[in-house]
């Protein structure tokens, strides 16, 4: 059985200016419930997670805070030097642009263009710092059939070095949980995704 687990969840920001940023609609939930999960179990889990329930507390889960994705940055990559994990699940929705930053508030009386330049993959940093942890991933699409989904999310298994990916849709909500051999077992909510992977990444 897996001893010790890093999950990341929620959204995370880039900065337009000093108080203005780009985010997502991730709310953390399937990371929370799956933390809360593995803790039941009595398994050492760390929680890194985004800017959702400011108030959020386990005395009994480890959680690490994050707004913007230079500090899940700094902070995944400080983690996974200096620990060691047998499961990393990284749920968070990680921002895929840099915004500018604009230093002050820009003026709101104007039209302004931002340029959205890419930003590094956490995830290969994750394999690289962490290269024989087993690693579950997710890839969100929207307004794509379900084929093509799994498609995707197979490739992005593949290029990431991942054990497991989660094909995921909203609006509804499916989604397929895929192992290295493509085998890919099909969930109905987030629920029963939670009770999936719990059995995934607990047992060895």
């Amino acid at each position: 059985m897996a001893t010790k687990i890093l999950i990341t969840a929620g959204p995370s920001w880039v900065p337009i200016d000093s108080i203005r940023v780009i985010s997502n609609i991730a709310t953390g939930q399937t990371g929370i419930a799956l933390a809360e999960a593995v803790k039941r179990l009595g398994v050492k889990v760390t929680l890194i997670l985004g800017p959702v329930y400011s108030d959020y507390r386990r005395a009994s889960i480890r959680i690490l805070r994050f707004r913007y994705f230079s500090e899940l940055k700094k902070i995944i990559s400080e983690e996974l030097s200096s620990k060691k994990y047998d499961v990393i699940v990284h749920s968070a929705a990680v921002s895929d642009f840099s915004a500018g930053g604009f230093k002050g508030k820009i003026s709101s009386d104007k039209i302004h263009r931002l340029i959205l330049k890419p930003l590094p993959k956490i995830v290969k940093i994750i394999r690289h710092l962490a290269p024989k942890a087993k690693l579950v991933i997710f890839k969100l699409e929207s307004g794509v059939a379900d084929s093509t989904l799994i498609q995707r999310a197979r490739r992005f298994q593949v290029k990431t070095r991942a054990d497991i990916v989660v094909a995921n849709m909203i609006d509804p909500y499916r989604a397929f949980i895929i192992n290295k051999e493509g085998k890919t077992l099909r969930v109905r909510n987030k629920i029963e995704l939670v009770n999936k992977l719990l059995k995934i990444i607990t047992i060895t």
